[in-house]
C-alpha cells in the first residue's frame, strides 16, 4: 500500500469512529435533552457522512485491486492472469477518482462557513447607475437566498435616485450561508446603456460588496469604553418616527475608526443592537482580513477575501456575459444571474477555495 493511500486508510477509519461515537452519543437521553449539544452533535455527525460514504467505498476498492493485484501475479491461467490484470486497472482508476474525493472532502472545513453573512453593498463609481446597479446586487442576493430557503434580515438602507440604493447592509441565515458567500467580496462592475442615457452610449459603473461572517459576543469582546454613541433624528422613509425622535444611532469604535450607523428601526434601542451586531462582525472581519493577507503574502492566491478594492466580476449587458475574473469563469446569461442564479458561480469559486486550502495543507 502507497504512503498516500495508508494515510487515507487511517483518516477515513478516524471518521468513521468518530461518526459511529455521534451516533451514540446522539442516542444517549442525557444529551437528548440538551437541545444545544444535540444539535452540535448532529451538525458534526451529518458533515462526517459523506467522507464515511466515499471511505467505505475507497476501503472496498483498495481490498479488491488488493486480491485482483495478487490473483494476477499468483496464477499460472493465462486467461485469468488477463481478467485479473483488466480488473485491476479498471480498480485502479476507481482508487484514483475516490482519493480525489477524499482530498477534497477532508479538506479542513472553515469553521466560520455555517456562520450568517453579513452583506454590504455600497454604490461606487458611475452616479445614479451605480446606485441602481447596487439595488440589482441587493435583488440578486434575496433571490440567491429565497431559492436556498434562507432569511434576509435588513440592518439599514441609503436610498439613492431613480429608486437605487447608495448603501445597504443585511444578514442572509441558512445552513452554510457565509460559507456560500464569501467569495462575493469586491469590486462588482457593470456595463450598460443606463437608463438616463438617452445617445444610447454604454456606461461603466461599480459597487462594492463586502462579505462578513457574522460575529458572536464570544468572538468580540468589545469594551463600552472604546465607544462613541451618537443619537440623531432618522432621515428619508421610515414611518411616524422619522424627523420626530431621536431613533437613529451612529457608534464609533475609536480604536479602528469603524463607524455604524443604523436608522432603520423606529426603536433607539434597536437600531443600536443592530449597530453593535455589525460592528462585531466588521471587527472579526478585520481579524479574518490579516489572517487572509497573511496567506496571500506567502502564497499567491486566487479568490482569497483580503483585498477588497479587486475588480472580480463584470456584468456586460450588451453581450449577455458574466465574467469572474479571479477564476476566469465566463457565464452567457446575464439575465439569470442577475435574478438569483449563482449556483455555478458560487460552486466554481467555493471549488477554487477548497483547492487552496488543500494546497496551504500539503506545503504546511
Amino acid at each position: 500500500m502507497s504512503d498516500n493511500a495508508a494515510l487515507l486508510t487511517r483518516q477515513v477509519q478516524e471518521r468513521s469512529a468518530r461518526h459511529r461515537e455521534l451516533a451514540e452519543l446522539m442516542a444517549d437521553p442525557a444529551v437528548i435533552g440538551d437541545v444545544a449539544k444535540l444539535r452540535d452533535l448532529a451538525r458534526e455527525h451529518a458533515e462526517l457522512a459523506p467522507i464515511v460514504e466515499v471511505g467505505a467505498e475507497y476501503l472496498a476498492v483498495l481490498d479488491q485491486l488488493q486480491q485482483a493485484e495478487e490473483l494476477a501475479a499468483g496464477s499460472e491461467d493465462p486467461e485469468l492472469v488477463e481478467l485479473a490484470q483488466a480488473e485491476s486497472e479498471e480498480l485502479s482508476t476507481r482508487k484514483e477518482q475516490l482519493e480525489e474525493s477524499l482530498h477534497q472532502l477532508l479538506v479542513p472545513k472553515d469553521p466560520l462557513d455555517d456562520r450568517p453573512a453579513v452583506l454590504e453593498i455600497r454604490a461606487g463609481t458611475g452616479g445614479d447607475e451605480a446606485g441602481l446597479f447596487a439595488a440589482d446586487l441587493f435583488r440578486m442576493y434575496s433571490r440567491y437566498a429565497a431559492q436556498h430557503d434562507w432569511n434576509v434580515e435588513m440592518i439599514s438602507s441609503t436610498e439613492g435616485a431613480l429608486e437605487g440604493l447608495k448603501e445597504v447592509i443585511f444578514v442572509v441565515r441558512g445552513r452554510d450561508a457565509y460559507g456560500h458567500l464569501r467569495y462575493e467580496s469586491g469590486v462588482h462592475r457593470v456595463q450598460r446603456v443606463p437608463e438616463t442615457e438617452s445617445s444610447g452610449r454604454i456606461h461603466t459603473s461599480a459597487a462594492t460588496v463586502a462579505v462578513l461572517p457574522e460575529a458572536e459576543e464570544v468572538d468580540i469582546e468589545i469594551d463600552p469604553a472604546d465607544l462613541k454613541v451618537d443619537v440623531f433624528r432618522s432621515s428619508g422613509p421610515g414611518g411616524q418616527s422619522v424627523n420626530t425622535t431621536d431613533s437613529a444611532v451612529r457608534i464609533t469604535h475609536e480604536p479602528t475608526g469603524l463607524v455604524v450607523t443604523c436608522q432603520d428601526e423606529k426603536s433607539q434601542h434597536k437600531n443600536k443592537a443592530k449597530a453593535l451586531k455589525v460592528l462585531r462582525s466588521r471587527l472579526l472581519d478585520l481579524k479574518v482580513a490579516e489572517q487572509e493577507a497573511d496567506r496571500a503574502r506567502e502564497r499567491r492566491t486566487q479568490v482569497g477575501t483580503g483585498d477588497r478594492s479587486a475588480k472580480i466580476r463584470t456584468y456586460n449587458f450588451p453581450q449577455n456575459r458574466v465574467t469572474d475574473h479571479r477564476i476566469h469563469l465566463t457565464l452567457h446569461r446575464l439575465e439569470a444571474t442577475l435574478g438569483g442564479d449563482l449556483d455555478e458561480l458560487v460552486e466554481a469559486l467555493r471549488v477554487a477555495g477548497a483547492e487552496e486550502r488543500m494546497e496551504a495543507v500539503a506545503e504546511a
